[in-house]
C-alpha cells in the first residue's frame, strides 16, 4: 500500500500508522531480535512506540525526550536530549529497541545510541522508524518507507489547543 502524497509531503493517517507500525514489528519479529525494552523517542516515536511494543509483546517501555525539530524543516543545530527520569543501571544486558517517526538528519537516533551505548553492557540496541530520509546519517535496522519529502503525522499535523 502506497502512502497518499500531495506534491511536497508525505501524508500518514491514524489508519497507514496502524499498518506501519504493524508492519515495522512484522519486520522486527521477522529478524528474529526480541527487545527486552522499547526505548520511544518522545514526542514523535511514543505512538509508534506503543503500537509496536503491543504487537512485539513487550511490556517494558521507556522514553527519552529529544528536542531537534523547532517547526517544519527547522531544526536546531544538533539534537538536545532532556532531562530524563531514565536510569542507565536499567540497559544493563538489555535488548532495546529504539523507536521513532523518521530518521532525518539520523543525528537523534545517533544521540540516543549513543546514550544507550554509553551506558555499558548493553547487549544490543536496534532502532524502527517509520519514515527514512535518504540522507540519513543513521540507517535504521528497521524502516517502513523511504522518502525525501516532509510528512504529516497524524498527531502533529494540526497545532497546540493552547497558546504557546
Amino acid at each position: 500500500m502506497n502512502t497518499p502524497a500531495t506534491t511536497d509531503r508525505e501524508i500518514l493517517t491514524w489508519e497507514l500508522n496502524g499498518i506501519a507500525c504493524r508492519e515495522l514489528a512484522q519486520q522486527v519479529a521477522d529478524d528474529g531480535f526480541i527487545p527486552d525494552i522499547i526505548l520511544g523517542i518522545a514526542r514523535g516515536g511514543l505512538i509508534p512506540a506503543g503500537a509496536i511494543a503491543y504487537a512485539l509483546d513487550c511490556k517494558l517501555m521507556i522514553s527519552l525526550n529529544v528536542e531537534f525539530y523547532t517547526g517544519v524543516g527547522e531544526t536546531l543545530s544538533e539534537p538536545v536530549m532532556l532531562p530524563s527520569l531514565l536510569e542507565s543501571s536499567g540497559l544493563t544486558d538489555q535488548r532495546v529497541l529504539v523507536v521513532d517517526d523518521v530518521a532525518d538528519t539520523g543525528k537523534t537516533l545517533k544521540l540516543v545510541n549513543d546514550f544507550c551505548e554509553e551506558q555499558g553492557r548493553v547487549a544490543e540496541v536496534r532502532n524502527a522508524v517509520i519514515y527514512k530520509k535518504p540522507h540519513t546519517i543513521t540507517v535504521p535496522d528497521y524502516t517502513w518507507r523511504t522518502t525525501d519529502k516532509w510528512i504529516n503525522f497524524p498527531w502533529s499535523a494540526q497545532g497546540p489547543v493552547v497558546a504557546g
